[in-house]
């Protein structure tokens, strides 16, 4: 019993260990460029409220108000992105969110944070 429960705190140990070092990896060298996202949410995110009180424009004619109040929380401005889509995006969308959740989208369904990531490079 006494060497089973060496074992298995060493393992556990081991296993502790290479977590960090993959945190601080992820960290550090940032591969799903996350730092530049997290800094936008940071710094827009006191002026991104502010402004959702007292304006009532339309700042994209392609989205819903609930699906720009979606994007102003996450920190994007919806006023920068683009208002019209072209077959090349429409194409690139489909690719990378699927057919599925293309359609819901364009049907009026709120975009996600994970949606937005994935499909950032057809803007």
């Amino acid at each position: 019993m006494k060497k089973f429960l060496q074992v298995f705190f060493i393992v556990l140990g081991v296993v502790f260990f290479v977590l960090i070092l993959a945190g601080i990896y992820l960290y550090v060298a940032d591969p799903f460029e996350i730092k530049p996202f997290i800094k936008s949410l940071t710094s827009q995110t006191a002026s991104t409220k502010k402004q959702t009180g007292t304006n009532t424009v339309d700042k994209n004619p392609l989205l819903t108000p609930t699906q720009e109040q979606t994007l102003e929380k996450i920190g994007i401005d919806p006023a920068t992105l683009p208002t019209q889509i072209t077959p090349a995006m429409e194409t690139c969308f489909y690719s990378k969110l699927g057919d599925k959740r293309t359609n819901e989208i364009k049907n009026g369904s709120t975009p996600t944070t994970a949606d937005y990531l994935v499909a950032r490079s057809c803007f």
